[in-house]
């Protein structure tokens, strides 16, 4: 779909080539930050583009099961740190703001660097997704769509 506009596909694949390439954050992080987005905001292809990965990554079973639930940012399968990552990305996701409290509890597991890629990560996948969604973009047949 990208490829009707050549510029903005290229912009695109520069900006994701960095957050799934170039960054420091740990690549379960950055997984479980896209799958979240892909539940919150029902993109079925940024999930199944991206589950093989999480698996990859360390991300088993029980984590994707939790991440389908509303109360995955307290949900017991996941660990304090993905649980907080999982509350900001759901403040950033459903709401743009962010409370305080729950920036302040990830600086105990991410240094600056990190911090920033984990927000660029939730914003880029945002962008994605709702491109997705809006233009109805279907995971192939056959891939667990």
């Amino acid at each position: 779909m990208l490829l009707h506009s050549p510029q903005v596909a290229d912009g695109w694949n520069s900006l994701l080539g960095a957050v799934r390439q170039r960054m420091t954050l740990p690549a379960d992080i950055r997984e479980l930050v896209i799958l979240r987005i892909a539940v919150l905001n029902r993109a079925l292809y940024e999930w199944v583009a991206h589950e093989a990965d999480a698996r990859a990554a360390g991300l088993d079973g029980r984590h994707l099961d939790a991440l389908r639930t509303e109360d995955a940012a307290t949900h017991p399968d996941l660990d304090e740190r993905q649980r907080r990552v999982v509350a900001y990305t759901d403040a950033m996701t459903r709401d743009v703001h962010v409370p305080a409290h729950v920036f302040d509890v990830l600086r105990p597991h991410f240094g600056p660097a990190e911090l920033v890629e984990l927000t660029v990560t939730a914003a880029a996948y945002s962008m994605v997704s709702r491109f997705l969604v809006a233009l109805e973009v279907e995971p192939p047949t056959g891939t667990g769509g």
